[in-house]
């Protein structure tokens, strides 16, 4: 009897073993099958799939696809709502997309080394932005592109108004790159950085039209990226 019952507890855990590698197999075929940019790393790409399933299929984001030059250097800028933002953002892109994170958020246990990998560059925000900015234009003028969220933290629309930062028109007029302002909407859970995560919504991104930013006032280029962001256009 003994006998009998362990050899059912293996065939058991041999056919749940069965179906869990099973359903690994086709996940890492989904990842693959959905992966839209090369990131120089297996991998990664693998990450890149699975976050545009995530994206798409969990949070329903809307297909906009970002209208980024197929080469050269541009920024993306956009509200930041939630967590979820940059997931988003990355999804949305056909090319990769190296964001300006806090120090902080780079250091926190178990990101640094995909914040890393994925291109992030720390902002140190009390000392040393000044490094940060010119990483960013290092990486800009090989041709990469930048994205800023320039509240430079999470901020709603129905907060009270919060002046966005200046660094990614410093940067746009010192590379000659255009600036494309993005808005998002729909996410569930706003405010909050993992909730923005978990929490299932209809998330959407809006791409208004890139900003030349060659011959323009500093002060002008700001108050129309604010206008976009905050959701006056």
């Amino acid at each position: 009897m003994a006998a009998a019952v362990t050899n059912l507890a293996w065939a058991v855990a041999l056919l749940v073993g069965g179906i869990l590698v099973w359903q690994i197999h086709r996940l890492l075929q989904a990842c693959r099958k959905a992966n839209r940019v090369d990131w120089g790393r297996d991998w990664m790409n693998l990450v890149d799939g699975l976050n545009r399933l995530l994206c798409y299929r969990y949070h329903r984001l809307n297909v906009v696809g970002l209208r980024l030059p197929k080469s050269g250097p541009a920024i993306v800028v956009a509200n930041h709502i939630s967590g979820l933002d940059p997931l988003l953002l990355i999804a949305s892109s056909r090319r990769p997309l190296r964001f300006l994170v806090a120090r902080e958020q780079y250091q926190r246990f178990g990101l640094t080394w995909l914040l890393s990998a994925i291109g992030c560059i720390p902002v140190d925000r009390e000392r040393k932005s000044e490094r940060a900015l010119r990483s960013a234009l290092r990486a800009l003028r090989e041709g990469e592109v930048i994205a800023i969220f320039p509240h430079g933290k999470i901020h709603l629309d129905s907060e009270p108004p919060r002046q966005i930062k200046a660094g990614a028109v410093r940067l746009a007029q010192l590379a000659g790159a255009s600036i494309l302002p993005l808005r998002i909407t729909g996410v569930a859970g706003t405010g909050h950085v993992v909730r923005g995560v978990l929490i299932r919504g209809h998330a959407r991104v809006e791409a208004f039209p890139a900003i030349d930013t060659v011959g323009r006032e500093p002060r002008e280029l700001l108050s129309e990226l604010q206008q976009i962001l905050d959701g006056h256009c």
